[in-house]
């Protein structure tokens, strides 16, 4: 990886392994978070991808010669190491993955004491360190231990924060399409346990995710569309390479992004469990979350895109809810992280209580038309020549720049722009109660973005 490019992205350090995480790269990054850390046990975790073995050993090994101790917490999705990271006092600890990444990719997400992603800052410091090497040295070894009951323990936890006899009396049928992920290990065990008849689709643990790639989205969804729909199942689930998100299927076979999904839960949990809690989610949620929110009493906290932000965000604003258009949801009570067998779990808890399908539930929502679309691009100095020509384009009624740009068109609608943190792409967003000024403005935009980058 170029030394001078930033450290972390949107969410952890992630690269092609072998090319840009590199081995000594990776023995320099643990070096620096050793020195970070500076003390105590690491809980280490790693996602079913197929260079995680040699970078888990690379890991401990680097700690371990660093005096700290580790404890090996094997393969689980990245929300229980989190989990046991805050509930066993870990000194932190670090998830291997690179999430919804292809296959070629790896990455180190570091974790703070907290049980949440380390801050901004606690980034910028780690990056330092790293720039500087200004490595700890240390006269021990450290021990590396063995923990096994994780899952076990992650999943009684879970199933204090529902109703379980309500939801077993229902008998639900769910679909899970696993997308060979970790939460293959997580997810069905959850939905058995509350009485739930399990279909699995892609559950197979396979770092080459063979069946429809690592990152669900409505394209690469139609097998958990048709096998949901074929089996008369209640709803449908899919989850990402290391199970933190999860998008949903109607009983009628329908994909639902986590705009809709998140804001049918934010509103079930601010109605019936927590009245006027807080919502945190990034400036690219849809407008209707903050609708629905005020007229419960409630209020959101917007912020950058990415659940570092969001999560860090609940912290200090010490929320219980936050949620993200891609299908991560968090619900403090157990952690402020996104968890999508636990919220899995919550929209089963949702429909046992409202007695409804999720099409109905969903019906019940305001109306709105959302796009979403990307574009290739790896030069940040044209990227930002894309972002300050949206900012110039027309005479919008007014322009947010908290991430990106976001231009709004009138109180109902608006259309946004931001890098990737993750990828080498521009991600595009609208919003509005008018389908017809949401498709013009899309297609107005998208000739601006796409004029930008052939006149790079």
């Amino acid at each position: 990886m170029n030394r001078n490019m930033p450290l972390f992205g949107t969410n952890g350090i992630r690269g092609v392994f072998g090319k840009d995480l590199s081995l000594d790269f990776l023995v320099d990054v643990t070096h620096a978070l050793a020195s970070y850390y500076k003390e105590g046990s690491i809980l280490v975790g790693r996602d079913g991808r197929n260079s995680n073995n040699i970078m888990f050993n690379i890991v401990t090994a680097v700690l371990n010669s660093n005096g700290i101790n580790t404890v090996d917490s094997g393969i689980l999705p990245t929300p229980c190491l989190q989990y046991a990271t805050k509930k066993n006092h870990f000194q932190g600890g670090i998830m291997i993955t690179a999430s919804h990444n292809p296959p070629e990719y790896n990455g180190i997400k570091p974790i703070a004491k907290d049980g949440v992603e380390i801050s901004r800052d606690d980034e910028t410091m780690v990056e330092q360190i790293f720039r500087n090497k200004a490595f700890i040295n240390s006269a021990r070894i450290g021990d590396n231990f063995k923990e096994e009951m994780i899952i076990e323990r992650y999943i009684d936890e879970v199933l204090k924060l529902v109703d379980t006899d309500r939801i077993k009396q229902r008998r639900f049928k769910i679909t899970m399409d696993l997308g060979n992920g970790v939460q293959a290990l997580v997810a069905p065990i959850l939905a058995k346990r509350l009485g739930c008849t399990v279909i699995t689709l892609n559950g197979t643990i396979d770092g080459n995710f063979p069946g429809r790639g690592s990152e669900p989205t409505p394209s690469n969804l139609n097998l958990l569309r048709s096998i949901s729909k074929e089996t008369n199942s209640d709803i449908g689930a899919a989850y990402d390479g290391d199970g933190d998100r999860s998008i949903f299927c109607d009983e009628q076979g329908s994909i639902h992004w986590g705009d809709k999904t998140g804001t049918l839960l934010a509103r079930y949990l601010i109605s019936e469990k927590h009245k006027g809690a807080k919502i945190v989610c990034p400036i690219n949620t849809t407008d209707i979350l903050t609708k629905i929110a005020q007229d419960n009493g409630s209020s959101v906290i917007h912020t950058k895109v990415g659940s570092v932000e969001v999560s860090r965000e609940m912290v200090k604003q010490n929320a219980i809810i936050g949620m993200e258009e891609n299908g991560g949801f968090m619900y403090g009570i157990l952690n402020q992280v996104r968890d999508g067998a636990l919220t899995t779990t919550l929209m089963l808890d949702l429909m046992a209580s409202q007695e409804k399908t999720l099409s109905e539930l969903l019906s019940t929502l305001p109306m709105s038309y959302q796009h979403k679309s990307k574009f290739h691009c790896s030069d940040m100095a044209v990227v930002q020549k894309v972002i300050e020509n949206a900012k110039a384009h027309g005479s919008p009624m007014k322009i947010e720049t908290l991430d990106g740009v976001k231009i709004w068109f009138d109180e109902e609608s608006w259309l946004m722009l931001r890098p990737s943190g993750t990828e080498p792409l521009i991600r595009m967003y609208g919003e509005s109660t008018d389908e017809l000024l949401i498709s013009s403005k899309v297609n107005e935009y998208t000739r601006l973005v796409n004029d930008t980058l052939g006149g790079k």
